[in-house]
């Protein structure tokens, strides 16, 4: 049996709420049974860890911790009873869980002492992760575009495909399109829907949206959203609708716009610790639905393949969510680019295969 490796990495790791991210040193620990080390090709970066870096999510018992969770990358090694990939293989790495051992937490050393992590963490340049957070895809998949496969995508697209289950000739209005809302025009659009409207206070992300699939666009900063959606459904409301900016706004005219006697509104974005959404009680009565969802009610093992075939099949153009790419030592002004709502999806690219 070969020794383990012995792994140094860079990491950017959150010291203190509300503080930028420092690029520091890290040493991986002995794997333990269904662990494994990949080393990272690319990360996205999403509201969700922004929302953390920003102390947005609450108490956080955890400091200092390192961040992300998608990715894409190649496997170093394996740990005990790992059976699911071997060192070599190209895998997506995802917060969702699939199959496959589950080991919640690690602990790197370094410097200025311990480090913890999750499940999982993609903004550094070699990873501990575990079984049930990779998935394998097929080796001429780009690694820049499968890294989009590990949230924004399933989340985005898992609405339309699983949650919603959108089928032909169907409305669906997406508010905010950042990196899950652009998912969700790619899919809405691969679904044939009659009607995908995109609302953003952005014109270049609309733009995006637009060359995404979207049929409709609105700024919701020059028009109001809920009578532009009215007018292109001629007064009936949406069938479905997507809400992907995590705004108390945006969500309530997510649930107003979908049609009575049966429409649908998904929340896929998330409010910052504490705020509350509120809503009409009679327009639940009559016939509208809202629910949530947990990253597009994605089964790992089974979609993500699926969305790998969609992409080597020029059907799903996921580089079209791409707009921006960063360093490592980068990763704060992408934090706050996205902040600043100009991104679709960033990208932390840690290999020398960038375009």
């Amino acid at each position: 049996m070969e020794p383990p490796l012995t792994v140094e990495t860079q990491a950017a790791v959150l010291f203190e709420l509300g503080e930028p991210l420092r690029v520091i040193q890290l040493s991986t620990p002995p794997l333990k049974p269904g662990q494994l080390i990949v080393d990272i090709a690319y990360s996205g970066i999403c509201h969700t860890q922004l929302l953390e870096a920003r102390g947005k999510r609450g108490e956080d018992r955890f400091l200092p911790h390192t961040l992300g969770h998608e990715g894409s990358g190649t496997v170093l090694e394996t740990g005990p009873g790992v059976g699911k990939v071997k060192p070599g293989d190209r895998v997506v790495l995802s917060w969702i869980k699939g199959n496959g051992a589950d080991v919640p937490s690690t602990v790197y050393g370094s410097d200025e002492g311990s480090i913890n992590s999750g499940a999982m963490s993609t903004f550094m340049l070699q990873t501990v992760t575990c079984e049930n957070r990779v998935t394998r895809i097929p080796d001429d998949v780009p690694l820049r575009e499968g890294a989009l496969l590990g949230c924004a995508f399933p989340t985005g697209a898992g609405v339309v495909f699983n949650t919603a289950q959108v089928a032909e000739g169907n409305s669906v209005a997406i508010f905010g399109v950042g990196g899950i809302g652009l998912s969700a025009v790619l899919a809405a659009a691969l679904s044939d829907a009659s009607q995908v409207i995109a609302v953003d206070v952005l014109d270049h992300k609309l733009e995006l949206a637009r060359r995404a699939g979207a049929t409709h666009v609105v700024n919701a900063r020059a028009q109001d959203p809920l009578a532009s959606i009215l007018e292109v459904t001629h007064g009936r409301g949406v069938d479905y609708s997507i809400e992907a900016a995590g705004k108390q706004s945006s969500m309530a005219l997510a649930f107003r716009c979908v049609r009575e006697n049966g429409g649908l509104c998904v929340i896929a974005g998330n409010l910052p610790f504490g705020e509350m959404l509120s809503l009409d009680p009679m327009e639940l009565i009559r016939g509208k639905r809202i629910v949530g969802t947990w990253g597009g009610e994605t089964v790992p093992d089974r979609d993500i393949p699926r969305y790998a075939e969609l992409c080597l099949a020029g059907k799903l153009r996921a580089e079209q969510l791409v707009t921006h790419e960063y360093s490592l030592d980068d990763v704060n002004r992408g934090l706050e680019n996205l902040e600043s709502g100009g991104v679709g999806r960033g990208l932390i690219c840690m290999t020398d295969d960038s375009p």
